[in-house]
This record gives C-alpha cells, sequence and structure tokens, in this order.
C-alpha cells in the first residue's frame, strides 16, 4: 500500500512538472533548447507490485487441536470473611486532680470536678468504708478520671505516707486500699552552726525539722542560746522510706552528734519504732528518753503567752506539739498510769506517774487505746494515745506537761524524767548501741563524700 502510494505522489509530481514546464515554455519569449526539451519528456519506468513470499508456517504441536489439553471454566473466587470482631475503641479518659485546701470537704472537692450530687454520695460511702473521712487535712489529693460525658470512671483518693484509696466504677463501686512497699534507705549529714540548729541544718541538706528533735532531746542539758557561739558540728544519720525517687512519710533519726569543743552529746535512736532515745556525753550513757511525738513540730514553748482561744495572756504549763490527727502518742519515760479521762479543757487526757513526786500529762488526745487501763505500768516509747483537738484547741496538736510536786515545769528542762528513765537503763546494751551508730554514721559520711567528689569531677 505505501508503494502504490509513493508511485501515486511520483506520477502526480511530474504531471505537475510537465504542467509548469509548458506553461513557461508558452509564455518565455526565449526557445527552448532541445536538450533540455527532451529531457522534459523523461519519465520514470513504472515500479512493480511486491512480491510476497509464501511460507510453509506449522504451529507448534502444542498447539495442534489433537494434543490440546482440555478447556475447563475456573472455579469462581471466594470471598473469605474474618470471624473476629475489630476491636472496640475506648473512648478518651479525662483526668482531674487537686489537693484539698483547709476547711475544704470532700464533697466540696468533687462538686468542684463537675461530678453530680448522687455520684459524690456514692463516692463518699465507698471512700468512707475504708478510710475515715473525718482524718481528711490537706494536702492531702483528690483525682477523678471521667469519661468524655462527665461520669467518672475511678476516683483516688491520696493520703498519708504515701497510701492511697481507689475507687472503680462498673457495673458497681468497687474500692481497694493501695499501700506502697517502700525501701528503707539510710542517709547522712554534717552541718557547722552558724547562727542556730535549724538553719546549720537546711544549709547542709538536712531535714531541718530534726532541729526540734534535737531541742527536745537536749533541751534540758545545753543552753543552745548560751552554749553556741558558732563553729559546733553536727553529724546527723538518717532513715527515709523511699518508693523509688518518692520519700514515703516523714524522715526518722537514727543518731546524731553535737560537738561543743569540750564536750561532745550523742543522741541514738532505734529502728524498732520505739521512738525511745538514748543519751550520751563523751561517750557515756546520760539518760534515756522518749519523745511524745515522733518528728513533730514544737508549736508552743513552756511560759507565758497569748492564748490562741481566749486571747489574754495567761501561763502556758506544758509545750505544744503539732502533728496530724492521729499520729500515734508515747509515754516520755517509764511509770504507773494515774488517770484516764476527760479533764476540762485538756479534753481526753492521759497522766503517768513516775515517782512519787513527777507526773506527765497528755492532753486533747482523740483516743486513748482499750488496752490501756488505770494502774497498768508502761514504759518508755509505750504508745498510750493519739494526737486530737479535744477540749480547748484550734486543731490537732499534743498538749504535754510536767509536773513536779503538783507545779508545772517546763519539759524541756527537767531532770526528773531523766532520773526516772536512768534507773532502767542497760549501759552495755547501751554502749554497743553507740559503737554500731557511730560506725555506720562514718561509713554514709565517707560515702557521700565520695559520691560528691565523683559528681564534682
Amino acid at each position: 500500500m505505501k508503494i502504490r502510494i509513493v508511485l501515486a505522489s511520483a506520477v502526480v509530481a511530474g504531471a505537475f512538472s510537465l504542467t509548469a514546464i509548458a506553461i513557461s515554455g508558452v509564455l518565455s519569449k526565449e526557445p527552448v533548447p532541445p536538450a533540455i526539451a527532451e529531457a522534459t519528456l523523461w519519465t520514470p519506468d513504472p515500479l512493480s507490485m511486491p512480491q510476497i513470499a509464501d511460507y510453509d508456517v506449522t504451529p507448534p504441536a502444542a498447539f495442534h487441536a489433537d494434543n490440546a489439553s482440555p478447556m475447563r471454566p475456573l472455579p469462581l473466587l471466594q470471598s473469605v470473611f474474618a470471624e473476629t470482631a475489630l476491636p472496640e475503641i475506648e473512648p478518651p479518659l479525662i483526668t482531674w486532680s487537686r489537693e484539698i485546701a483547709s476547711g475544704e470537704t470532700l464533697d466540696a472537692v468533687l462538686a468542684n470536678a463537675g461530678i453530680a450530687a448522687p455520684a459524690r454520695a456514692e463516692i463518699a460511702l465507698a471512700l468512707g468504708a475504708e478510710y475515715d473521712l473525718r482524718r481528711l487535712r490537706p494536702g492531702h489529693e483528690i483525682t477523678v478520671i471521667s469519661k468524655v460525658d462527665g461520669n467518672p470512671s475511678r476516683v483516688e483518693l491520696a493520703v498519708d505516707d504515701g497510701v492511697r484509696i481507689e475507687t472503680v466504677f462498673g457495673q458497681e463501686l468497687v474500692t481497694r486500699v493501695l499501700e506502697p512497699d517502700p525501701e528503707m534507705v539510710t542517709f547522712a549529714g554534717e552541718a557547722v552552726i552558724e547562727s542556730s540548729v535549724f538553719a546549720a541544718l537546711d544549709k547542709a541538706g538536712i531535714p531541718a525539722r530534726f532541729a526540734v528533735d534535737m531541742a527536745q532531746m537536749l533541751g534540758g542539758t545545753v543552753d543552745f542560746r548560751r552554749e553556741l557561739s558558732g563553729g559546733e558540728t553536727m553529724r546527723i544519720l538518717w532513715r527515709e522510706a523511699r518508693d523509688g525517687n518518692e520519700r514515703i512519710g516523714q524522715p526518722e533519726l537514727a543518731f546524731a552528734t553535737l560537738d561543743l569543743g569540750e564536750t561532745v552529746y550523742e543522741i541514738v535512736w532505734p529502728d524498732d519504732g520505739s521512738g525511745e532515745a538514748t543519751i550520751y556525753v563523751d561517750g557515756e550513757v546520760l539518760r534515756v528518753f522518749a519523745q511524745p511525738v515522733e518528728g513533730a513540730r514544737l508549736s508552743s514553748v513552756f511560759g507565758r503567752r497569748t492564748h490562741p482561744v481566749y486571747g489574754n495572756v495567761r501561763m502556758h504549763t506544758g509545750v505544744d506539739f503539732a502533728a496530724a490527727r492521729g499520729t500515734p502518742v508515747k509515754a516520755t519515760a517509764p511509770g504507773r498510769v494515774s488517770f484516764i479521762g476527760r479533764r476540762g479543757g485538756y479534753g481526753r487526757v492521759v497522766e503517768i506517774a513516775h515517782g512519787s513526786d513527777t507526773l506527765t500529762r497528755y492532753a486533747h488526745l482523740s483516743e486513748v487505746p482499750d488496752t490501756l487501763e488505770q494502774g497498768q505500768r508502761v514504759l518508755a516509747g509505750d504508745m498510750i494515745g493519739r494526737v486530737g483537738a479535744t477540749g480547748t484547741a484550734t486543731g490537732p496538736n499534743l498538749h504535754y506537761e510536767v509536773l513536779v510536786d503538783g507545779r508545772p515545769t517546763d519539759p524541756l528542762s527537767d531532770d526528773r524524767l531523766a532520773e526516772a528513765a536512768e534507773r532502767e537503763a542497760d549501759d552495755t546494751a547501751a554502749l554497743e548501741r553507740l559503737a554500731e551508730a557511730r560506725s555506720l554514721l562514718a561509713e554514709r559520711l565517707t560515702s557521700e563524700f565520695v559520691q560528691t567528689t565523683t559528681e564534682r569531677l
């Protein structure tokens, strides 16, 4: 086909050429030379049609009809459906958390979280079944985890010592108490007194609350105002319950030394929870003393003061230790229970006689153990009640008095209790405890020094 088109094109082109030449010959005034005229008469020979060769094409044997495989219809593809249902996507949860402020109730905090009144009542009943809600205080924390529709999914109340009370909403309310499993870790530090014991401990990174314990233990032996002129050294060994990096509860003193230059005072606290401490002077037992409330803040001292309730100036016949309601109160020296009951503004009281002339009084108690009876013998460190606010009190605290021949004396300076405790002291065991405490303090101070030096390098 292409060849035919080419031939036709050539013939047409030649015809046009001849026509053009003829016209130019007619119009030209000059005669055409014979050679040119002869050349214009030439035409190419016609092209012959191409011949297509005949080939005997034989298909392969595989395609012969005799050998062909029979054709079968292809099976239809079957759809496979998964029997397992897609996982349900849980709606997101909203977390709200806040500490309880002074004067707030649980209901007020839950209302602030946007929980409806019926749910608040359920939560209060559930939490109250595991924890006395009257013991709520500032610093306790409420966490509410709610669904997007505002209904609570879980409510958690974090109280003292890392304890959490959790209420989970489901087909029914489930409440449980979650207690931490802390590890007891021992620390050591050294402080140089410049202005006060409190400031020295705080500057050295040692819990400053230990200043109260030192004043309570040595208040009747060392005059901190007159005998501390500056430059005195204190070394402290203490224990902390740790849950990871979080401290659980309050730190506990284990050993303390106060070097005044000419005299060295040392105090060893046992790790049995009794709170009974042994005081040494230059390596010899001076006395045994148990503080009434461990780690409490000394909120009011002995002497004249403006009464916090009545507003007038009157004699304060004891010392006050501010502590959380329910904190254990312990006997400060061995003796015999002489009174259990109520005494006017003192509220609920326990009194212990130490010999014939000395008596200790523990007031504003919230409760007294059922096992404690009048006439019963107690030892230093025995629990005799719990901190409360009964009687005339502005808040939970222990009012502690020492009376000699019926007259109040300063509990931090009287030696009568020391004499009562000293009669029951075991000097051999006490000296062994002192040697162990000194060794542990030296070991921990060395370890702290090496660690600090390594961190600086």
